[in-house]
């Protein structure tokens, strides 16, 4: 409920640095300040002092300057919003509240000698030879980092220049024709321009670190889509490696066909060469990222070389033997020829030609994937992306249009097949207007060359062969090499936030760019695997439907991001729109299903498996998500339209303000709450801070409470609030706790064990409380166990039977914490002491005492408590007041009554004896323990009874005695009743007697202890506020 601590120095005054503030009237004031070796200070000077420090003018760089408030104020400073540990030290801190108001400022006190000052602002920083030595090897072993260009759209477009472009475009056309291929390439480019603009928004709103397209969405979702993705898309870039890798193993075989050098076979030629290739790459990403840089700045030189030699390669005059082989150079009739589509074999579908081309437009995250090692992310990722996508899109366009009008479908390659002058054979086809004659080969579908049916036509078209052979090396081999390097740094980034288990083995980083050397050897298996399959039309359509799930999740992060309307949501790129963006997410998971649906099933069970483990493990970051802004506006319009509905018996809930004080020390109090309001309605925990300094509530152990609550399972707020008094504080927190509809409507509080040697204003205290309560129109429930509810005492002494610690304390620790609640909590932070609310009950009975009709409340929380998992068992039995005559009357009318309550009633039991006079014992019992607060009338004269009466109301005079006797006697016997039925129960609830306003405290508080001594379970006291909470109609 509440407690007291002690008045504490305010934490790190000791500490502060002192500060000066001078003023001279020769001249007007200038500001400066100067950095020691441990400490800054902060000076206002003249310009007579200014000459003496012009030297150490360098030394004084990092100072900040005060605001003109106070020497103790600061001016707004961008470390102040630095993150420590993405910057990778310790940040400076303005200074707090707490400070600001405690410590003395020398300008407000008039002081001119500028050594006395005790303000400076409060800094956190590394000692002095610890920041020379870590300055000094920072300029030695800068990490390396890249700008837009060679960083993101160089990077983009080598990975999009990938091995589509060189073995598969031109096959694309033939089947597709230039028109629908086209389409197919606006629709990745759409795919890809949208989900870019998405990642421009989501990489300009904040420092983005490394990671990539795992880190945004992580970012922006949070964790739960966040772990998913960064499995998959680390996946996807391992397999992207493999297909390019594969890529160029084809390549390598044919030159080996063509010189009749092969290995083994063609098959195995490819994983021969596939696997040599891919270890080669490895041991370069293993080099560094320097290197790794150096050697895709020479692949783009080679592919630039490559695009010339093949756009200088379609003007040249073909020469007879190019034409066998299909290439004509330009001519409108093949243009128009190929112009529209040509299906064939298995593969012959728009939309399986879609899914073997869109892995070519899967490059656009390269430089995204990097972003750790970028200068500016903000800046490279937007400017190098959509850049690199323009490029690239101009590229292919040209490409297809001018090979669908130079080269036809179909060439048998055989120098004999021309048609000399005025021939007379028969000729069918494009190639009869050309002088060629490829009939037989095409009826009989064996021809070896065209469009159609040799994927190395680009090398024919293009000047010199030679080059584009180079330029598919480098097209490859770049594609591989980046997806080598993305897969293993967006993997490593989600090990080091440790949101799956066993995987941070490899978060470990190694050199000056923290190199994820582990992780490079795990994608390099996972690329060896797929390059076994070897076979590039079948790996294409898989990483497909990983990429566009990637992409539909960042698209989706930025419409999610954008319609939450956070103030956290500031992107510096604009040119962005949250529906443009929906539209992205929605045709990227429609292309899934429409490309290979057996693989978008499997990649989103994938993902709803690592979606589902991650929301039940529930991992401790917080990253501010979208999804936090969703939840925040939900609960928000929620409670707003909630607020506008007028309350119905139907939908009550038992809302609770439970007085735990620090919720750790009373565990069972808070286990037994949580236990029927978990999942069902409001529970507040709250603990009133009863001072008499001007300490403030700390936000460390109100987080700590909040922690220990989540660690427990229980869904409860916690508030802390300071008050004079227990009633103060319940009132205040009665009247302002809650939201709207969503405010508690029942206080419940422990029993206040050691009343009869506790002062009599603790007591009136306590017991006004609950009459406040009553006349709140609150109802009231307070818990009694044998032993307690408070644990303070068991840390320090003998284990409390009622617990079972899972953990053993350290005598050492408790000796040590006896002067402070807030150690006790800080104690049993992670230390969860087991109560026996959450133990299985089994088959004990819930024994109800159903005394006076409080509304249905006294039936409701026993109802509640049945239907969790460890009361499931138990039996709940109801005891009425009746008499002897019309026992039977009276139990089948209480009966029907639970019955058309739809309540599950054991039993009904019917006290007949409720009337008979108490045990003369327990009534002397009961005397003895009200005789401390007798006010004894007989034994003082009139005046001096009188005086006491005023002063000391909680006293029990002999005429209120005499009047309540009857009421005290009815208590006696019905605890002896309770005691002799209820010997076996698992909890007993018994109806609380409502005082009139003129009952004196210490009597009512006998009363209370009455009903509920001598039990062996816990005792709820309960009383309803006498409003309807039951119900048996429809409406």
């Amino acid at each position: 409920m509440g407690h007291r601590f002690s008045k504490r120095r305010p934490a790190g005054t000791d500490s502060l640095p002192p500060g000066r503030f001078s003023v001279s009237e020769e001249a007007p004031p200038h500001y400066s300040s100067y950095n020691s070796s441990s400490e800054t200070s902060i000076t206002m000077e003249t310009p007579r002092q200014r000459t003496s420090e012009v030297r150490d003018s360098s030394s004084r760089q990092d100072g900040r300057r005060p605001s003109i408030y106070s020497t103790m104020d600061a001016m707004p400073h961008l470390e102040f919003y630095a993150n420590a540990t993405a910057t990778g030290r310790i940040r400076r801190s303005r200074p707090s509240l707490e400070t600001l108001r405690k410590t003395i400022d020398d300008g407000e006190s008039g002081s001119n000698t500028g050594d006395s000052g005790t303000g400076s602002i409060s800094v956190i920083q590394e000692s002095g030879n610890g920041s020379e030595k870590s300055g000094s090897e920072g300029k030695t072993s800068q990490p390396v980092r890249f700008g837009w260009v060679t960083g993101v759209m160089i990077r983009c477009m080598l990975n999009i220049w990938g091995v589509i472009l060189f073995l598969r475009l031109s096959w694309i056309t033939s089947q597709a024709g230039i028109i629908l291929t086209w389409v197919i390439i606006s629709m990745s480019v759409l795919v890809t321009s949208v989900t870019a603009l998405s990642v421009s928004a989501i990489s300009t709103n904040g420092r983005v670190s490394s990671g990539g397209a795992y880190f945004m969405i992580s970012r922006t979702l949070g964790p739960e889509l966040g772990g998913p993705i960064g499995v998959v898309f680390s996946f996807a870039n391992a397999l992207a490696c493999a297909l390019n890798t594969v890529g160029f193993s084809e390549t390598v075989r044919d030159l080996l066909i063509e010189y009749n050098a092969q290995i083994v076979d063609p098959v195995n030629d490819v994983r021969i060469v596939g696997s040599i290739t891919v270890t080669v790459l490895l041991l370069i990403s293993l080099a560094g990222m320097e290197w790794e840089s150096k050697t895709q700045i020479l692949f783009f030189l080679v592919l630039m070389v490559s695009f010339t030699n093949y756009f200088v390669g379609t003007v040249i005059p073909a020469t007879p033997k190019k034409q066998s082989m299909g290439f004509f150079s330009y001519r409108s009739e093949i243009f128009m020829e190929n112009l529209f589509p040509d299906w064939r074999g298995q593969d012959g579908d728009f939309f399986r030609m879609f899914a073997i081309f869109f892995p070519s437009a899967i490059g656009i995250l390269a430089g995204a994937n990097i972003s750790g090692d970028l200068k500016e992310p903000e800046i490279a990722i937007p400017k190098g992306t959509l850049m690199a996508i323009f490029c690239t899109t101009l590229s292919y366009l040209a490409i297809s249009s001018t090979v669908g009008a130079c080269v036809v479908r179909d060439a048998s390659g055989n120098m004999n097949d021309s048609l000399p002058l005025n021939s007379t054979e028969l000729c069918e086809g494009l190639g009869c207007h050309l002088g060629w004659n490829f009939t037989e080969c095409e009826q009989s579908r064996t021809c070896s060359y065209g469009l159609a049916n040799n994927f190395q036509v680009l090398i024919q078209v293009s000047g010199f062969g030679p080059l584009i052979y180079a330029g598919i090396f480098a097209a490859t081999l770049s594609s591989a090499l980046a997806f080598l390097v993305s897969a293993p740094k967006i993997f490593q980034c989600l090990c080091k936030d440790k949101i799956y288990p066993y995987i941070g083995f490899f978060a470990k980083g190694y050199g000056k760019n923290n190199e994820p050397l582990r992780a490079y050897v795990l994608c390099y298996i996972i690329a060896l695997c797929f390059i076994l399959i070897a076979e590039l039309n079948t790996i294409a359509p898989l990483i497909s439907n990983f990429f566009l799930c990637s992409y539909a999740l960042i698209n989706f992060s930025c419409f999610h991001a954008s319609i939450t309307n956070s103030p956290g949501w500031r992107p510096s790129f604009r040119y962005y729109s949250r529906w443009i963006a929906l539209f992205g997410a929605a045709i990227s998971v429609i292309l899934m299903f429409l490309l290979t649906w057996w693989a978008a099933l499997i990649t989103f069970g994938i993902i709803i498996f690592l979606l589902g483990y991650v929301t039940y493990k529930k991992p401790e970051v917080n990253w501010g998500s979208s999804v936090q802004a969703s939840t925040y506006n939900m609960a928000l319009s929620y409670s707003v339209s909630l607020a506008g509905v007028e309350d119905h018996v139907k939908n009550y809930r038992p809302q609770c303000l439970v007085l735990t004080g620090p919720p750790s020390m009373r565990p069972a109090l808070v286990d037994f709450v949580g236990s029927f309001t978990k999942n069902i309605s409001l529970m507040i925990c709250g603990d009133i801070l009863m001072v008499d300094d001007k300490s403030v509530v700390s936000q460390c152990n109100m987080d700590n409470m909040v922690k220990w609550l989540n660690q427990r399972k229980v869904r409860s707020f916690y508030t802390a609030l300071k008050a004079a008094s227990l009633r103060e504080g319940t009132r205040h927190l009665l009247q302002a706790s809650g939201l709207g509809k969503l405010k508690p409507n029942i206080l419940v509080m422990g029993f206040k064990m050691n009343w009869q040697e506790s002062s009599p204003h603790s007591i009136e205290d306590y017991i006004n409380t609950i009459y406040d309560s009553f006349d709140t129109n609150h109802g009231v429930c307070v818990l009694r166990m044998m032993d307690g509810l408070d644990i303070r005492d068991e840390l320090q002494s003998e284990v409390n039977p009622a617990f079972e610690a899972d953990e053993a304390i350290d005598s050492d620790q408790q000796n040590s914490d006896r002067d402070s609640d807030i150690d006790y909590t800080k104690n049993i932070e992670n230390d969860q002491i087991k109560t026996v609310f959450q133990n299985k009950q089994g088959k004990k009975t819930i024994d109800v005492y159903w005394i006076s009709d409080d509304g249905g409340l006294t039936l409701l929380v026993p109802y509640l408590l049945s239907r969790r998992k460890c009361w499931r068992r138990s039996k709940v039995r109801v005891f009425i007041i009746g008499e002897q005559q019309t026992m039977e009357e009276d139990r089948k009318e209480m009966m029907t009554l639970l019955q058309r309550f739809r309540l599950d009633i054991h039993d009904v039991i019917v006290m007949t004896d409720s009337e008979r006079p108490p045990l003369a014992k327990n009534m002397r019992r009961f005397e003895d323990t009200i005789a401390p607060f007798r006010l004894n009338e007989g034994q003082l004269d009139e005046r001096t009874a009188q005086q006491q009466r005023t002063a000391c109301p909680w006293k029990v005079t002999d005429k209120e005695m005499d009047a309540l006797r009857l009421k005290s006697e009815r208590k006696v016997r019905l605890n002896e009743i309770i005691r002799r039925n209820s010997k076996h129960a698992a909890l007993v609830l018994v109806s609380l007697p409502v005082p009139q306003a003129d009952c004196p405290s210490s009597l009512y508080m006998a009363w209370l202890d009455t009903l509920s001594c001598g039990l062996h379970c816990p005792a709820l006291l309960i009383r309803g506020n006498q409003q309807n909470v039951l119900t048996f109609y429809c409406q």
